[in-house]
């Protein structure tokens, strides 16, 4: 199913669509807000896009750097090439410890590599211990944001199933009483793991160390119970110095929800004694992206959500309409480099409006790079044959004014006088739910000519 076939399965409840495109916008309200407090907001921005950019061109060294550093400190550090090796290596990790359940905090990592149903297949339990993450598991469903997972989702369904999975009150919907059933539901799983997983939000090759950001301590707490901890990391999340972290961590919360600075920013050095930390690190096709010059800058995104937050398609179309695991702008550039056969309507999920380059932390060309993949997906083949002609018939016209302003002339005679149903029928997808605007009685060039005369 491709976005606009899924996006008419999300408008389908128009109520809950208006409701979903507020809670975004006021999202994106508490970044402009928490921006503004700050003078030096677009210094931090060009310093963090100059970071990302320095350290995209010397990749291998500062990874090789990490790695060296990390087995320093006592770490195991293994490469995985592909999503389906990132999670050959975990189990393999997991069963040598005769792992039977973990607990798990937010990895968009670990949703890329659909790691969940690969180890419940092989009989280990996986408890996601995020909330939004735990909501979106009890309902078997995946996440909508990569920073909000359940924003999708008012609080009368949540009540839902919480008391279907948690025996909870009945059409009880307080956010309190919610959120506590939760946290005593899991203390028993966090108790009882053998091993935890988190993410990882940023690697310090000058330390070895790795830096993971919450807001419900659930990545601490999951940590630092059980005696092994894995944690899955892009290649591209390794920064150089430690000094460079604070420009990363006074943009990041702010830019994805408008908070000064995530609750816990928890560094990871060294096992406690008698524990261990493995860090696999994953390619799954960054290194492709890497030698795209178009595209490279993509890889500097710091999944702060703040794309998706602002953009108007996203916001009013639902997560799960992109049929990928990040949706909103950065997912539809990102999702197809891995099958742009699957995924080519996204790039033309966009308005192309920039609102998404201008809220990013760390400068990434977003609608340039849509654009990019447009004409991409043509060259390829993946447009329907219908957009192609259509889009040729049209450039040709821009390319002769003299068609054009003919075609100008005739379409303001003509188009009155023809019936609505030839505009507005079951084939035309477009005007479904727009209209046009009145056709004014002169063109531009006709007022321009008329105004010139003496």
């Amino acid at each position: 199913m491709n976005h606009p076939q899924a996006a008419d399965t999300f408008l389908e409840n128009p109520e809950h669509a208006k409701w979903h495109d507020r809670a975004l916008w006021f999202v994106r309200q508490k970044r402009d807000k928490a921006s503004k407090k700050l003078p030096e907001w677009e210094d931090l921005r060009d310093l963090a896009a100059g970071i990302k950019k320095h350290t995209l061109t010397k990749l291998s060294h500062y990874l090789q750097e990490f790695e060296s550093k990390a087995q320093a400190n006592g770490l195991h550090v293994h490469w995985a090439k592909d999503a389906e090796e990132h999670n050959e290596i975990v189990h393999s990790i997991l069963e040598k410890s005769k792992v039977k359940k973990i607990v798990k905090s937010k990895s968009m990592l670990t949703e890329e590599c659909h790691l969940n149903p690969y180890l419940e297949s092989k009989g280990i339990e996986v408890i996601d211990t995020d909330l939004g993450e735990r909501i979106v598991q009890l309902r078997r469903e995946p996440p909508s944001h990569i920073v909000l997972p359940a924003i999708h989702l008012k609080r009368e369904q949540v009540s839902e199933v919480f008391h279907e999975k948690m025996n909870t009150e009945k059409g009880n919907s307080q956010p309190e009483y919610l959120t506590e059933a939760a946290r005593q539901d899991l203390r028993k799983d966090f108790l009882s793991a053998d091993a935890a997983m988190t993410g990882v939000n940023f690697a310090i090759a000058e330390t070895g160390g790795f830096v993971v950001c919450t807001n419900e301590g659930n990545a601490d707490l999951g940590a630092t119970l059980p005696p092994l901890h894995i944690a899955s990391m892009g290649l591209e999340k390794v920064i150089p110095r430690m000094t460079d972290l604070s420009v990363f961590l006074r943009l990041l919360a702010r830019s994805a929800t408008g908070q000064t600075i995530t609750s816990y920013s928890s560094h990871f050095h060294k096992a406690q004694e008698g524990s261990e930390i493995h860090v696999v690190i994953v390619d799954n096709g960054r290194s492709k992206i890497l030698h795209e010059p178009e595209f490279i800058k993509s890889l500097q995104c710091i999944r702060c959500g703040a794309c998706l937050n602002t953009c108007p398609v996203y916001r009013r179309s639902g997560g799960h309409s992109y049929g990928n695991v990040v949706p909103g702008p950065i997912g539809s550039v990102l999702a197809p480099h891995g099958s742009p056969e699957a995924h080519h309507s996204l790039p033309f999920a966009s308005t192309l409006c920039g609102s998404c380059t201008d809220v990013c932390p760390v400068k990434i060309d977003l609608h340039t790079q849509l654009l990019n993949w447009r004409s991409k997906l043509m060259k390829s083949g993946y447009l329907p044959k219908s957009k192609v002609i259509s889009m040729k018939v049209v450039s040709w016209t821009f390319r002769h004014p003299k068609v054009y302003a003919t075609a100008g002339v005739l379409f303001r005679k003509i188009f009155p006088l023809l019936p609505t149903s030839l505009v507005y029928n079951r084939w035309n997808a477009w005007g479904k739910q727009r209209e046009l605007p009145s056709i004014p009685k002169m063109s531009f060039r006709e007022m321009y000519k008329k105004r010139k005369k003496p």
